[in-house]
């Protein structure tokens, strides 16, 4: 009753594959790539948002003249 061998995850994986086909399996991988990827993007840590975080920030702060009355 523990862990499941290879042999079992093989069969458990031949099901899978033939109740739900093999075209349906890597579209739903792809799908799955594209939301981690989307995800890591949003969380700032892919390679082109570490690049963006490099370039100084500018902020527009307009001066005012305070003076006391």
């Amino acid at each position: 009753m523990g862990s499941l061998s290879i042999g079992h995850w093989l069969i458990v994986l031949a099901i899978v594959a033939l109740v739900f086909g093999t075209r349906k399996l890597r579209t739903a991988g792809a799908d799955l790539g594209s939301a981690v990827k989307a995800f890591k993007e949003g969380m700032g840590d892919s390679p082109m948002s570490a690049a963006n975080a490099t370039a100084p920030a500018t902020i527009d702060v307009e001066a005012k003249d305070v003076t006391a009355r």
